[in-house]
């Protein structure tokens, strides 16, 4: 593990730069299109839609009227971000999975800073340049603040807290982010948190309900096309990058909710037989017409399956809190 520290003039900002494992740097772009494609069914990776088009497409998602995923967990946090971070005589260490922004989080940081009147928030984020804005911007915002921010995949970045922060936890994993994993994935991530966690920590993370599907399909086909135009950028990555040759005028766009696997299931779907080729992996990749390319998955959740989901990673829930709708889900678990 090759640790790189950077310590700014600003004594409450730390920057944490990790080599990702050797998996995690092994799934390129181009190894995952020349898998991806040539496998039946066709698929790709929905990380390689997050370049900066991709970022800033998925922020307009968030505001289209038909993602109510973003405003409905920033309403309980808003409501009850008080008692999420109770329950410790001194600040807990704040620490956040996929940090991004850190937005909706400064419910919980202000709250903490509220109660235990400083505190020491570590954001983890792969993108670096997103990573370091969000903590300089945070530390101007919260004169108590101290940030630490690890720019590494999970898994490596977990390891660096468990050997270098010491003192109680608090793991923050929110905007259903769990969700992008399928079942088996899901459990052996909150297996890897949980074995970093200890008896008085606390891990805080927000989940999708299962609800009615033409709301579920709504939310991730807008009306307005963003999404569609988001699922695309990955052709056009692809395009950019690879010097392919995919017409994006000749996919559409299309996500439906399969109640069997309680996800919502993401798209492109050939218009019409074609024949694309990507020089920069060496690949002509034929579609006949309705051919699909399964780019991503959005599981939702019944508190049900939750409920295994701790007792096989080896938590339990301690509380929950929801909207009135029941929409969506934040949760408290220790080990």
């Amino acid at each position: 593990m090759s640790i790189q520290t950077s310590h700014p003039k600003q004594h409450r900002l730390e920057m944490i730069r990790v080599k990702p494992s050797e998996l995690f740097e092994s799934e390129t772009l181009q190894a995952t299109v020349k898998r991806g494609l040539t496998h039946q069914p066709k698929y790709l990776l929905c990380r390689f839609i997050y370049d900066a088009i991709g970022s800033e497409l998925f922020e307009q998602i968030c505001d289209q009227p038909e993602y109510y995923l973003t405003r409905t967990e920033d309403a309980i946090l808003r409501d009850h971000a008080d008692d999420m971070v109770d329950g410790w005589a001194q600040a807990p260490i704040m620490i956040e999975l996929g940090s991004g922004s850190s937005t909706k989080t400064r419910r919980l940081i202000e709250a903490a800073l509220d109660r235990y009147e400083s505190l020491h928030y570590v954001p983890i984020d792969i993108s670096e340049t997103i990573l370091e804005e969000s903590a300089r911007n945070l530390i101007r915002d919260y004169s108590s603040l101290k940030v630490t921010g690890i720019a590494s995949d999970y898994d490596t970045a977990l390891r660096v807290v468990a050997d270098r922060m010491k003192g109680p936890k608090l793991l923050v994993f929110l905007g259903s982010s769990l969700g992008n994993f399928d079942d088996g994935d899901a459990v052996r991530l909150l297996q890897r948190i949980q074995g970093t966690l200890s008896t008085d920590d606390r891990f805080l993370f927000g989940t999708d309900l299962v609800k009615d599907a033409k709301v579920l399909e709504a939310a991730y086909d807008d009306s307005a096309g963003v999404t569609a135009r988001f699922g695309k950028n990955i052709l056009t990555r692809i395009n950019r990058e690879l010097g392919g040759n995919f017409d994006l005028n000749q996919f559409r766009y299309e996500a439906r909710f399969s109640p069997e696997h309680h996800r919502v299931e993401m798209r492109l779907i050939s218009e019409q037989e074609q024949i694309v080729t990507i020089p920069g992996v060496d690949l002509t990749v034929s579609f006949s017409a309705g051919e699909s390319i399964h780019i991503e998955n959005s599981h939702k959740y019944t508190p049900t399956i939750l409920d295994q989901f701790a007792k096989q990673s080896g938590f339990v829930e301690e509380r929950s809190w929801t909207d009135p709708d029941q929409f969506f889900r934040v949760q408290r678990w220790h080990v």
